[in-house]
């Protein structure tokens, strides 16, 4: 009986299915692989466009491997790989011990070829860029698209080493591979190198096989890396590793200066102190763009402790990577703030790596910002501060500040705290675009500071413990520099402050007064509190120099007027101090009192032509009256002052922000 036809079509397919792989088998068994050698070098060196060389023994064998049908399993010996034409020597690009693949036979029938393992033995792989970009990592890629596709599934790494040299970055680097006995890791690794002429060390493990196929089967990774003295240390897992994605891992960080981490990781951090982080990374590689988490993180810089989650994107969405988050700290030391504005020592300057150029006669920091890099990355990151101390305890609490960076322009939006009682609210702006000038900041502050105490303000002053009063005070200015100095010595803007509403020590203003007979039965019967009326401060600024349109400090026994100048630029101090008593004084020896010299070492001197007229006429009383001879070093009667709401009204209330130069 005949069989109908569809059934002999099924039957006839069935056996030429079967058949292929028969007739496959027998084929490549009939091969004579050393005879096919030099033909093999051939093809697969033309399409990789690189010379290609067995040197050893090559041969086939059959296998079962995750398959109930045998699999034909090749075994190179003695494998080379040149480098493409135009590429430094050296001219190899890798040697491979031993190299061996299977390839399963009924994929073949949909142009698919699956490799179930690959494995290398004894590999020697060198990856090269040169200066202009070019590298021996790409291969030939073909105008039109091939119909036959390619599927690794595990990759197997046994002893070898792997060089890496890279002209553009600086680096060249040698790794060391080698198998162990681990439960979790199969190979381990040394490195050794030089990175921008600065030594690289480390080492680490990994899984002995990779697998490309079994996506959420995860890879473990650990790692401990020396960079410059930047210490890098991490332990997870790569979770797809057939594309460098989706990493998970605990990540610790240390180093001289978060700045230097510029250079390792993209993300543009400012000048600190010696740091340590750690905390849970977790990354997203994409072929065109990257996210990156480093989330309940905790640290120290310098003294200070750290906290919070950084969350960096580059790619797709944005022009320029974009750095967010939020950071916390509990305690934050006035010191460890140094680095940020070059106000450091010249020890820890040393320890960052930044030079020392700090002159021996300046106090404002010379040290210039590094704006070249701010061009590289937005930023829009919030920090808070719980209390910020310095060596005598100041009383600085609830520091929260915005911090964004757009287009090279730094922006502290708002920067607020509380101050001994008080609150100081500031907005800053620093444009280190270079669209105005490309080699200098151009920066704007506008700063108030409200309901102020001055002995919580100076605590470690001696004059000040019996002192109390309010302070308020605000600064407008507008500057262009690459330095602090820089910066104060061409700012221009305003500067006005009030005290009121308080008192002040007397013993302080009898000295200042030099009244000398009322210190010393200040000194005897103890200090008191005279009432303080006002002291009223209005300073215009103009290219870096201050000067007085008003400073008078107003109390129920003196008036002090302050006249003068203080130049931002050179440092210069060059003011004058007049007391007036409002009430008799014993043996007073008022006199015009001069504050000069520089910021770095400050003199007070007194007009010695008043004090020798009012010395003389004594002595010329003397010789006539001694009873009399005391009446020119005594204070009479007081000239008249004006109220301390008129001088508020003469220094002109606050500020008004700084305008456009």
């Amino acid at each position: 009986m005949a069989l109908p036809r569809r059934t002999r079509i099924a039957l006839a397919a069935s056996a030429i299915v079967l058949a292929a792989p028969v007739a496959a088998i027998v084929a490549l068994s009939t091969v004579d692989w050393e005879r096919a050698r030099p033909w093999l070098n051939d093809k697969i060196g033309a399409a990789i466009d690189r010379p290609f060389e067995v040197r050893g023994p090559l041969a086939l064998d059959w296998r079962r491997q995750d398959s109930w049908l045998p699999q034909p399993h090749l075994v190179a010996r003695d494998v080379h790989i040149g480098n493409p034409r135009g590429m430094q020597a050296p001219a190899e690009m890798a040697s491979v011990g031993q190299f061996a693949f299977a390839i399963e036979l009924l994929p073949l029938l949909r142009q698919r070829i699956v490799v179930p393992e690959l494995r290398f033995d004894n590999p020697a792989l060198l990856l090269q860029r040169d200066a202009d970009g070019r590298h021996n990592w790409n291969f030939k890629h073909h105008d039109q698209p091939s119909v036959w596709t390619l599927e690794v599934r595990r990759v197997v790494f046994a002893k070898g080493t792997v060089h890496y040299i890279d002209a553009m970055a600086h680096l060249d680097a040698s790794a060391t591979i080698d198998t162990i006995d681990d439960p979790r890791y199969g190979v381990t690794w040394q490195l050794r190198g030089k990175w921008n002429q600065q030594d690289v060390s480390g080492g680490g493990k990994a899984g002995a096989v990779l697998s490309l196929q079994q996506q959420t089967a995860p890879y473990p990774l650990a790692a401990h890396l020396n960079v410059g003295g930047t210490s890098i240390s991490f332990d997870g897992t790569l979770t797809k590793p057939a594309a460098l994605t989706a990493l998970d891992m605990r990540l610790k960080l240390s180093g001289p200066s978060m700045a230097r981490l510029y250079g390792l990781t993209g993300v543009l951090l400012p000048e600190t102190p010696p740091f340590v982080t750690e905390g849970h990374l977790t990354g997203n590689l994409g072929q065109h763009a990257s996210h990156w988490v480093y989330d309940q993180f905790t640290g120290k810089v310098g003294q200070s402790d750290i906290a919070g989650k950084l969350d960096f994107k580059s790619g797709q969405a944005q022009a320029r990577p974009l750095l967010s988050g939020n950071v916390q700290s509990k305690l934050l030391q006035v010191s460890d703030l140094g680095p940020l504005i070059g106000a450091d020592s010249k020890a820890s300057k040393e320890a960052r790596g930044a030079d020392a150029l700090q002159p021996g006669n300046r106090v404002l920091p010379v040290e210039t910002f590094r704006t070249e890099r701010w061009t590289a990355i937005d930023a829009d990151v919030n920090f808070k501060a719980a209390r910020i101390t310095r060596d005598k305890d100041l009383p600085i609490h609830n520091l929260d500040t915005q911090i964004h960076m757009k287009d090279g322009v730094l922006a502290l939006t708002p920067l607020n705290f509380d101050i001994a009682g008080g609150r100081f609210t500031s907005t800053i702006m620093l444009d280190g675009s270079g669209k105005i000038n490309p080699h200098a900041i151009r920066a704007e502050l506008k700063a108030d500071a409200s309901k102020l105490q001055l002995k919580q303000l100076f605590p470690g002053i001696d004059g000040m413990q019996a002192t109390v009063g309010e302070v308020n005070a605000g600064v407008s200015l507008s500057a262009t520099g690459n330095s602090v100095a820089s910066l104060l010595g061409s700012s221009s803007g305003e500067l006005k402050g009030v005290v009121n509403q308080g008192s002040v020590s007397k013993l302080l203003l009898e000295a200042m007064g030099l009244n000398i007979g009322s210190v010393v039965l200040t000194k005897i019967s103890g200090d008191k509190q005279v009432k303080l009326n006002c002291m009223v401060t209005d300073f215009a600024v103009t290219n870096g120099l201050m000067k007085t349109r008003l400073f008078v400090v107003d109390t129920a026994d003196a008036r002090i007027d302050i006249g003068g100048t203080v130049n931002l630029g050179n440092e210069k101090l060059d003011l004058v101090l007049r007391p007036d008593a409002k009430s008799m004084r014993v043996l007073s020896l008022r006199a015009p009192i001069y504050l000069r010299g520089t910021f770095k070492q400050a003199e007070i001197s007194i007009d010695r032509g008043t004090l020798a007229l009012r010395a003389g006429g004594a002595l010329a009383l003397a010789a006539v009256a001694p009873v009399a001879a005391i009446v020119p070093l005594m204070s009479t009667a007081p000239r008249e002052t004006s109220g301390c709401q008129a001088l508020i009204a003469q220094g002109g209330g606050k500020p008004s922000a700084p305008r456009p130069r």
